[in-house]
């Protein structure tokens, strides 16, 4: 039994099966798709709030430290994500490499995992989404009805009909095309990174020095602050992180990580990109090094024009231009919060629907929803389904104590991908590699190690969550997807492999 459940499917089978005129997607994305898709995703509510949490608790100016430690972190999981990528340009993401390095089981859970990841990060954000446009529509003096609008603390029940609709409207748009998409999102993301820089330009003539002194506080910055060391780290090995001085910085790295969760999506689009090998490794980490070089700077510019310890938790960015008489950016930077949210919940929907129709062509799920639309060769069934059901999601569910799982269904994948490339590495040297993870096994270590670290910091509750989770996915795998694999049903000659082209 043990056998079957481990049982690989070749890099060459999954690369075949792409070719299956009914499963294939259609390949219209470049390098600069890819990047855009990236920046697209990691910008979003990070960047506008997280900097005044941790510089007003942990770290004050060295935050910018913070975020090139977090960087670091992401970019050794990048490295890994951009050679399998490269290696298996298949949709799928984690769970395709997983299938190719670990086996069907394994492949399965980390399938079933990013399935909640993206459902939730897309209602999560589109409720954020929501609430931005609420806030510019209470400016401008309209005002939502209070059973339409966002449910978090409201005193009768509602639906939040902004939050339903840009998730259907997003649904639409992928059901059309990935080359609609990829032109959409690039003219969000030139609006947001315009807003972001004009940001950082305008908060550059506002900085004085004397709010970099000191730029490693040495001490506590804020008695009252509420404390990030994390319970379950105490309980493991009897101490937590200083929140102060060089420690400081490390507590503060694995709270901004969360600002890039969302790189790892890019790879769920291999399949749809004309030169994989190529592009694949460029999109990935080219967006990394454009998004923490904008956190780097906006960290910079806002302890700059605030000391760190004024800085305000929920809007330290739109304070820190009122506090300095500057009160109209306060708009500008929900305005650009808001159109940046946008594409952050295009591509987490994105992203979902390919991890399930790459498990649905695998016959894990059923394979109905594997068949691709006949003119705009999307994967049109899985889309609408899951659109559907997070609008529901997110206009009745308010969902903020769920958000914590998306993170650690991302740090899971990022263990499961770096293992992968280790045995992948061992298993098939020779499979050509158009980008190969630099010092392996090291690198690879180093990122399950990083990740491992990150996970230890979130709550329990959060683990008792995924885990039950994880057991409903175990629950349907050993109930459906085991007996209808279709690898296994190869295996047992009851369905022959494809070849060039030909159905299976």
């Amino acid at each position: 039994m043990s056998s079957t459940l481990f049982r690989t499917k070749k890099v060459e089978q999954s690369i075949l099966d792409t070719e299956e005129p009914e499963h294939a997607l259609k390949k219209s994305l470049s390098a600069l798709d890819l990047t855009v898709f990236g920046v697209g995703v990691i910008i979003g509510t990070g960047i506008f709030v997280l900097t005044g949490t941790v510089a007003k608790n942990n770290a004050g100016p060295a935050t910018a430290l913070a975020f090139v430690a977090a960087g670091v972190a992401c970019a050794l999981a990048a490295l890994c994500y951009a050679e399998f990528a490269s290696t298996v340009p298949v949709a799928g993401s984690a769970y395709t490499f997983s299938y190719a390095s670990l086996g069907e089981l394994p492949a399965w859970i980390i399938g079933w995992d990013l399935v909640l990841e993206f459902a939730l990060g897309t209602a999560v954000v589109a409720v954020g989404w929501s609430g931005y446009i609420q806030s510019l529509m209470d400016n401008a003096g309209w005002s939502m009805p209070a059973a339409l609008g966002s449910r978090e603390g409201a005193d009768v029940f509602g639906f939040d009909i902004l939050a339903a609709a840009l998730v259907l409207v997003l649904t639409a748009i992928l059901v059309i095309g990935m080359k609609l998409s990829a032109r959409i999102t690039s003219v969000v993301v030139a609006i947001k990174v315009t807003v972001v820089l004009v940001v950082i330009v305008a908060g550059a003539f506002l900085i004085e020095g004397k709010n970099y002194d000191p730029f490693i506080p040495k001490e506590k910055p804020v008695e009252a602050g509420a404390s990030l060391d994390s319970p379950l780290i105490q309980l493991m090995f009897g101490w937590a992180p200083s929140n102060f001085g060089v420690m400081g910085i490390f507590t503060a790295a694995s709270v901004v990580f969360f600002a890039f969760i969302g790189f790892d999506v890019v790879a769920t689009a291999a399949e749809e990109t004309k030169n994989p090998q190529r592009d694949m490794p460029r999109g990935i980490l080219g967006s990394l090094v454009i998004c923490t070089t904008l956190y780097v700077l906006v960290s910079i510019v806002v302890t700059g024009m605030q000391h760190y310890s004024q800085l305000s938790v929920d809007a330290p960015l739109a304070d820190a231009f009122k506090a300095t008489g500057h009160p109209w950016y306060a708009g500008f930077i929900s305005f650009g919060a808001a159109v940046g949210l946008t594409t952050v919940c295009m591509i987490l929907l994105l992203g979902q629907t390919r991890v399930f129709f790459a498990m649905s062509r695998d016959g894990l799920l059923p394979r109905f929803f594997s068949r691709v639309h006949p003119r705009f060769k999307t994967p049109h069934r899985p889309t609408i389904l899951l659109g559907v059901i997070i609008a529901v999601l997110a206009g009745f569910t308010p969902l903020t104590e769920l958000a914590a799982l998306v993170n650690i269904g991302t740090l899971f994948a990022f263990v499961v991908v770096a293992i992968g490339v280790i045995i992948l590495r061992k298993s098939r040297p020779d499979l050509p590699r158009s980008f190969r993870t630099p010092w392996v096994p090291v690198i690879p270590i180093l990122s399950v190690c990083a990740s491992l670290w990150l996970m230890i910091n979130l709550p329990a509750e959060t683990w008792v969550r995924f885990a039950i989770w994880m057991a409903a996915g175990f629950l349907v795998y050993f109930l459906y997807g085991r007996s209808h694999s279709l690898l296994a049903r190869r295996e047992a000659g009851e369905e022959q492999p494809s070849a060039g082209g030909g159905r299976a």
